[in-house]
């Protein structure tokens, strides 16, 4: 028999009570006011301290461009993550929103951290497709990311750029995610025809891997093409293909060594050794400020090739070592023009 005594219902009154929810606690309006407006005063106070410092120093001691680039970002962050499930990427996974909102920080890196000189960009067409060929060192990629940023940031007529990746860090789930989102593909030659025929610019590096494991006393020394499939490529989709030498991304991470049997163990190509990694942990991935140059050659028109030239090996091989000679030539041109590795 259940107890309905007095005593009993107040201890049921207040366990309802506890139990029952609680209204949210709103905090009062100007407090919610200044929290809205809290950005906005913190760079007026930034703003009116550099210009006191300017008057005291005779110069800028704080770049308030660099400071709202990187509000700029934190805001667009924050907008990108509040789409939810509401946004569309194409049927590589390609997310072009999601990308360029990175360029802020990639355009750091490319002005302010790399110096990066580039000529010859206006050899990138406004519109339509074409084979982008360049050399590739660094053990990491940053080279794509530094030509990526070049045609997005230098060119009249702004575009992404599509580069091609080994199909091994297309297996790793963080970095295959990150790489498709930011619109790279397999190095596949269907992939690469399936790209061009939608009018993209495609980069591809022929040196493979066997470019960005390469030691540091071969910096600079381009390895074969292999069998110049990207060329067939181009020719079957009738893309112009368009050599770019990079200078400075062989000294971003020094390899003096390759553990072989721990990148087996790993399923990687090379397991660099550097003068910083793996002693210093993961300061020793920090890669070092050298200065770079990139150059985009003239494109090699390939219009006037039948596409069943494609299958021709002479002439397939002809065009790869040609393109080659001009990215090497154009290395050895773009290092005397440097002054020195961070110069």
């Amino acid at each position: 028999m259940i107890e309905t005594t007095p005593r009993a219902r107040r201890r049921t009154s207040k366990k309802a009570e506890i139990v029952a929810p609680r209204q949210g606690f709103r905090l009062p309006r100007p407090i919610r006011r200044l929290q809205r407006q809290a950005p906005m005063y913190a760079i007026q106070g930034l703003s009116s301290l550099s210009t006191r410092l300017r008057d005291l120093t005779g110069r800028d001691v704080i770049d308030m461009g660099r400071i709202m680039e990187v509000v700029q970002f934190i805001y667009q962050q924050r907008e990108l993550a509040r789409r939810g499930p509401n946004y569309t990427v194409d049927e590589f996974g390609f997310d072009p929103q999601w990308t360029e909102s990175f360029l802020t920080v990639f355009k750091a890196l490319y002005r302010d951290y790399w110096r990066v000189e580039t000529n010859g960009v206006e050899n990138i067409p406004p519109a339509g497709r074409a084979l982008l060929v360049a050399n590739h060192a660094g053990v990491l990629p940053w080279d794509g990311t530094m030509i990526k940023t070049a045609v997005f940031a230098e060119h009249p007529h702004p575009r992404h750029v599509r580069a091609l990746v080994a199909g091994q860090f297309m297996g790793m789930p963080v970095m295959s995610w990150f790489l498709r989102r930011s619109g790279q593909a397999v190095g596949h030659p269907d992939d690469t025809l399936r790209l061009l025929e939608r009018d993209e610019l495609v980069l591809v590096f022929p040196e493979g891997t066997r470019g960005t494991g390469k030691s540091f006393r071969d910096r600079y020394r381009l390895r074969r093409f292999g069998r110049g499939g990207f060329v067939a490529t181009a020719i079957r989709a009738q893309a112009p293909i368009i050599p770019i030498s990079v200078v400075g991304s062989e000294e971003i991470y020094p390899m003096i060594g390759d553990l072989g049997p721990v990148a087996r163990f790993f399923g990687l190509p090379y397991f660099p050794v550097t003068p910083f990694w793996p002693w210093l942990g993961p300061l020793g991935m920090i890669p070092l400020p050298s200065k770079w140059r990139i150059q985009f050659h003239a494109p090699v028109d390939v219009s006037d090739l039948p596409p069943s030239a494609a299958a021709d090996q002479h002439i397939v091989m002809s065009l790869a070592d040609e393109g080659r000679d001009t990215i090497q030539k154009g290395i050895y041109e773009n290092l005397k023009l440097r002054r020195g590795v961070f110069f």
